[in-house]
């Protein structure tokens, strides 16, 4: 009896650690090609006015630059494909604000959040001010004749 329990510790133990290793590999792998950046994302935020601070909705993760594309992936997931895929085209950002309320405990200290809107969805994204000046020069860095708006 105390051979299957002792068995059945290190079964999980080593479950566990392999999921570990998992996790870290799949970060690895999406990092690997460069360009990547930490970026929390609120997809269907509320409206501007709608005064909703309530830090809920906001899915941390890792964004990562492909040509006219941003990849967003989600940190906590074994998923190899991207959660969100944001073509630059289709990107109009509305507005820039810090966290408010419990925002503040849901995002990393030093974000910022990113209104926009995305093919008629109001999304929000939070990052730090570096990876904002380098998202925004993404932007506004479109081919010429791409319809680029950036408040």
């Amino acid at each position: 009896m105390v051979l299957v329990v002792a068995l059945c510790v290190v079964a999980v133990v080593v479950l566990v650690l392999l999921g570990l290793f998992v996790f870290g590999l799949r970060r690895r792998l999406i990092q690997r090609s460069g360009g990547t950046f930490d970026c929390s994302l609120r997809w269907d935020a509320p409206a501007p006015d709608a005064d909703d601070a309530s830090g809920k909705g906001w899915g941390y993760g890792i964004a990562r630059y492909n040509g006219d594309r941003v990849e967003w992936f989600r940190v906590f997931s074994y998923a190899p494909r991207p959660r969100r895929v944001l073509e630059r085209a289709a990107i109009e950002v509305t507005g820039r604000r810090a966290p408010e309320g419990e925002e503040e405990l849901a995002l990393l200290s030093d974000a910022v959040v990113l209104a926009c809107t995305h093919r008629g969805a109001r999304l929000e994204l939070a990052m730090s001010e570096d990876a904002l000046t380098g998202f925004l020069a993404w932007l506004e860095a479109a081919p010429p004749g791409q319809r680029v708006n950036v408040a």
